[in-house]
């Protein structure tokens, strides 16, 4: 993929966009366009996971890529704007899932372990799929980064939802913001946990974490209206 984007990107990427061209060219510059911003996306994926947000440099990004430096403000205008496009990114993939799940539940325990079901399964896939790119000698040690920029943008999917429910009357009238930050975090912790224990055990850890939530939801005041 690298080579094929090296290939197409232009010399001068601004110069080229604003060069006349016709429809033939310019579908191919979209097409480079797209690949180019791929390129940076999974790169930045990648860095973000090994380094960690706050460590990571945007030349750090460009040195996975096929791009010059150039190139790739061309694209995006710093690290903070590559994060937000994958959280985008993480938000859009994830958030018809659990729709889905939502719409389907029947009451708040219901939603809360299809939900967590569907939240470790997505943060084992995108485990997995990292794994994929990294050299054999890497896959052998499990790696997971829960402050991702996709990761983040799920829980801020999985708080919308769940004080959706509690409005509707899905779920217990408690605290919103609490009960939302709650479930957040236990279903973190224990998703991090998860991912780097063998042999992985997903239907365990969903268990757990459904249960922890539950027992501590009923030991909660409920909020008069």
């Amino acid at each position: 993929m690298a080579d094929a984007i090296s290939t197409l990107a232009p010399a001068n990427s601004a110069a080229a966009d604003l060069a006349p061209t016709d429809p033939a060219s310019g579908g191919k510059r979209e097409e480079t366009k797209r690949a180019n911003r791929s390129a940076i996306l999974d790169a930045a994926r990648s860095v973000f996971a090994e380094m960690g947000y706050e460590a990571a440099s945007v030349r750090d990004i460009i040195r996975r890529t096929p791009l010059s430096v150039g190139a790739f403000y061309n694209y995006y205008r710093s690290k903070e704007e590559v994060y937000e496009a994958l959280a985008a990114d993480g938000a859009r993939r994830f958030k018809p899932i659990l729709r889905t799940e939502y719409e389907r539940a029947t009451d708040f325990d219901s939603f809360l372990r299809a939900a967590l079901t569907a939240y470790f399964r997505f943060s084992v896939e995108e485990h997995e799929a990292w794994q994929l790119e990294r050299p054999p000698e890497e896959r052998m040690h499990p790696h997971v980064r829960v402050d991702g920029p996709e990761s983040r943008a799920v829980y801020d999917e999985v708080k919308a939802v769940i004080a959706d429910g509690i409005e509707r009357g899905l779920a217990p009238r408690v605290d919103a913001d609490y009960l939302a930050a709650a479930c957040i975090g236990v279903a973190r912790e224990v998703c991090e946990r998860m991912i780097v224990r063998r042999p992985l055990d997903l239907d365990g850890a969903v268990q757990f974490a459904l249960q922890m939530i539950q027992g501590g939801v009923k030991a909660l005041p409920l909020i008069e209206t």
